[in-house]
């Protein structure tokens, strides 16, 4: 499901994910199929770790990454379900073969 609120999406990103929905910025980001398909890497990710523990970990390596890089956007771009999430999101039949725990490969630096 896909819910349009420029109020829930924090400044700066165009979609947030939060298991089953998907929060978009703007009405016109429905259409964009690279977007979508990043979200749905995110549900998938989050439906493979019962939920709960996907925001826990997300938060856990957010933090991590921050003490790391010391820039938010560095380490937001590095937490690893944003990485495979921007590194797959043009492979729009990505999730069709994508294996169980798929993240665990982009937990490594760079």
């Amino acid at each position: 499901m896909i819910l349009i609120s420029k109020y829930l999406v924090p400044k700066g990103y165009l979609g947030l994910t939060l298991f089953p929905f998907v929060f978009l910025k703007a009405s016109h980001l429905k259409l964009n199929k690279v977007l979508i398909n990043h979200e749905r890497i995110h549900l998938r990710q989050q439906l493979e770790l019962v939920i709960i523990p996907f925001y826990l970990i997300y938060v856990l390596e957010f933090s991590v990454r921050l003490i790391q890089y010391k820039k938010w956007h560095l380490a937001y771009r590095n937490i690893s379900f944003e990485r495979e999430a921007f590194s797959k999101e043009y492979d729009l039949d990505y999730l069709k073969n994508r294996s169980f725990w798929a993240f665990l490969k982009y937990l490594r630096k760079k």
